[in-house]
């Protein structure tokens, strides 16, 4: 199965110059919570900037990069060409995880979508692909406010595609 997971600004945004442009510590547990012990797929700008910020790919999970870029490597993941070549890498669950090109070209494969919306509108250079929601069901809708932690109020969405 394919899904994505994403967190969605009011506005459309997703980031800004190559990272999150918000703290939500709440969104970053459920994201581990979820993608373990699963297969990631993400684009090169979107893995450069876990690297950024880890040091290293998204532990406890099999990281597959989808780049144009024939000499690319990446220690420690799986560097693909196409959205196809990803889809045949092992692993029954794949999650997409940006950014927004791969999330495009994903959205057709795509079955589910785990979608948490920041409540605010924010500043940033990247946004969600639209998409038409007439396709999809919501499953699940858990609202939260912000708190000494999260800095927005937020909530954590879980749509199907309708069959």
């Amino acid at each position: 199965m394919i899904s994505i997971i994403v967190a969605i600004a009011d506005n459309g945004v997703i980031g800004d110059k190559n990272s999150l442009p918000w703290y939500l510590p709440a969104d970053l547990k459920r994201f581990a919570e979820i993608t373990k012990p699963h297969t990631v797929i993400m684009g090169r700008k979107t893995y450069e900037s876990i690297i950024s910020r880890l040091g290293k790919p998204l532990p406890e999970r099999t990281n597959i990069i989808i780049t144009r870029q024939n000499d690319f490597k990446a220690l420690g993941c799986n560097v693909v060409n196409s959205i196809e070549e990803a889809l045949k890498q092992p692993g029954e669950e794949k999650f997409v995880i940006g950014g927004e090109e791969i999330f495009k070209i994903c959205m057709p494969y795509t079955e589910k979508l785990f979608i948490t919306e920041v409540h605010a509108p924010i500043a940033g250079d990247v946004k969600f692909p639209e998409f038409d929601k007439s396709e999809w069901e919501e499953i699940s809708r858990e609202d939260h406010d912000k708190d000494e932690k999260n800095q927005y109020n937020y909530s954590f969405v879980i749509y199907e595609r309708k069959k």
